[in-house]
């Protein structure tokens, strides 16, 4: 699936998550996938916990997480 097909999988939606990014207006914040991914499980593991997901909507968190992070300037503090 090309990049700019996976990205698509990502919505915002006032009436979902309070506009937060989501899964294919799912309530399954994109920023809770990359918490479940960072705190060490698997995309296996999260595609057994959350059986409507597919691998590639976890793709997908992946790839808008690498887009806004190469849109912003990020700051490390002290």
């Amino acid at each position: 699936m090309a990049k700019e097909d996976i990205i698509s999988r990502i919505t915002i939606n006032q009436n979902i998550l309070h506009g937060k990014p989501s899964i294919r207006n799912l309530r399954y914040g994109v920023d809770d996938i990359l918490s479940y991914l960072a705190g060490g499980d698997t995309v296996e593991s999260l595609l057994k916990r959350f059986p409507d997901l597919e691998n590639e909507d976890i793709q997908a968190c992946l790839e808008y997480a690498s887009k806004m992070i190469k849109s912003k300037s990020v700051y490390l503090t002290a």
